[in-house]
């Protein structure tokens, strides 16, 4: 009964009740990464490449799509991750979630949650005074 409240009400956790209706209808199991997301395909889109869509698994977080299945989502790739034996490059980085507002949110020398005073760069402005 949560399940099916979360679908109605929600957008932000895995699939709404419309997406699971149309991938019910339309999609046809592509694959699932890691992380737990499963990817579909199915129908056409308006310039006749066909449909692609991903149900997260918890919230819906863009970034949690791995590069494999990036690049298939963005039409780089006619195969999928799971139809071929895709490695990850050494400079692609594994998924890390959205830390803002954690203790663990990138705070620069000199911004508001940390005291002091950041460094001067070459390019920092100084402003005009009369005289100079």
């Amino acid at each position: 009964m949560k399940t099916l409240l979360t679908q109605i009400f929600t957008w932000w956790n895995g699939q709404t009740i419309g997406t699971r209706f149309h991938t019910w209808r339309f999609g046809k199991k592509v694959g699932q990464d890691e992380l737990g997301n499963t990817y579909y395909e199915g129908g056409t889109t308006s310039w006749g490449m066909p449909r692609r869509w991903v149900i997260y698994n918890g919230y819906a977080d863009a970034s949690a799509i791995t590069p494999g299945w990036h690049g298939w989502m963005h039409y780089r790739t006619d195969v999928p991750p799971s139809q071929e034996s895709y490695t990850a490059r050494e400079w692609e980085k594994p998924h890390l979630p959205n830390m803002t507002g954690s203790s663990k949110a990138y705070r620069p020398q000199g911004s508001l949650a940390v005291p002091g005073e950041r460094p001067r760069v070459t390019g920092d402005y100084d402003a005009w005074t009369p005289g100079n």
